[in-house]
């Protein structure tokens, strides 16, 4: 099992940024097609190549978790950071093997993700 966790800080307040993770085309935008997003506790979901899943956490504004096959969990936690911006905690959890080369690709992945939404929310 291999976690990566990251710490992003993003431009806008919370409110701004909670529609990029916890939309179909907020997360189309930046992330990857979504096919199918229920968004609530439990709800199915289908995150274009990071697999198809559900909803496991669910706090309106704060807390969109999505747990797909063959691509783990998937984390967001936003928090206030300052008066204006947000601060993102994100995980993933996989089963991925420990590999270092792994690791690190996976993490300038992630990193190359988060960079497109900072991108899209200093719009």
């Amino acid at each position: 099992m291999a976690v990566l966790q990251l710490l992003i800080r993003l431009p806008r307040p919370m409110g701004q940024v909670w529609p990029s993770l916890s939309t179909a085309e907020g997360l189309a935008a930046w992330l990857t097609p979504v096919d199918v997003l229920q968004p609530r506790l439990d709800g199915m979901v289908t995150l274009g190549e990071l697999g198809t899943g559900r909803v496991t956490a669910w706090d309106v504004d704060r807390i969109a978790e999505y747990t797909v096959d063959g691509g783990g969990r998937l984390r967001f936690h936003l928090e206030p950071d300052g008066g204006s911006g947000t601060l993102l905690r994100f995980t993933l959890d996989t089963d991925e093997s420990d590999d270092s080369d792994d690791e690190s690709a996976t993490e300038q992945r992630w990193s190359s993700r988060f960079d497109r939404l900072t991108e899209l929310l200093a719009e």
